[in-house]
């Protein structure tokens, strides 16, 4: 940790306002980009951003540098922020596996072929695609590959295991897969 991040986090603490408007310029814009995936109707998403900067201003006292970077501490209180507002919301979702084709299995390299290359159609039907998944593994895949987080880091931020992360998002990248195999029929 760097002693701007240790001056920036001794401001906080403090409750200086200079800090806190750091934190929203160092932050804000990724913090945002994450809730906007799960949370996709934007006002919504701007309800449960400001909900992140209240609970990570009044809790700042229980962060520990030895646990986690800032950044990811931040990043798990996003997540359960958004989680929280869509499980309070119980609106009505259907998902792709409601549809029965979960039973599909591809190979790892089928998965890796549809999911490797990095051109503008690919980009834009992950896009459609991960619309098509529940919160969670939304959340797994967006930390995963937009936010270039650690399956540490993922498992810190969801508070689970590593292990649990990797088998989650290699399910996630098939169902990912077969979706985008359905959008494209």
């Amino acid at each position: 940790m760097t002693p701007t991040d240790l001056n920036l986090i001794d401001g906080l603490r403090k409750q200086d306002p200079k800090a806190q408007q750091q934190m929203l310029d160092r932050y804000g814009r990724d913090v945002f980009a994450q809730v906007v995936r799960l949370v996709t109707v934007v006002e919504n998403a701007e309800e449960v951003y400001q909900d992140v900067f209240v609970k990570v201003f009044t809790n700042i006292k229980m962060y520990d540098l030895q646990r986690s970077s800032l950044r990811t501490w931040v990043s798990r209180i996003a997540y359960n922020e958004a989680i929280n507002f869509l499980r309070q919301k119980s609106l009505p979702t259907v998902y792709f596996e409601d549809y029965g084709h979960e039973a599909e299995t591809l190979t790892d390299a089928e998965v890796d072929n549809t999911l490797g290359q990095p051109n503008q159609e690919t980009v834009q039907l992950i896009r459609a695609a991960l619309q098509h998944l529940p919160p969670e593994e939304r959340a797994v895949v967006t930390m995963f590959y937009y936010e270039e987080m650690s399956l540490k880091e993922i498992a810190f931020v969801t508070g689970s295991l590593p292990t649990t992360v990797a088998s989650k998002l290699s399910r996630t990248r098939r169902k990912l897969c077969r979706i985008i195999k359905m959008l494209q029929s």
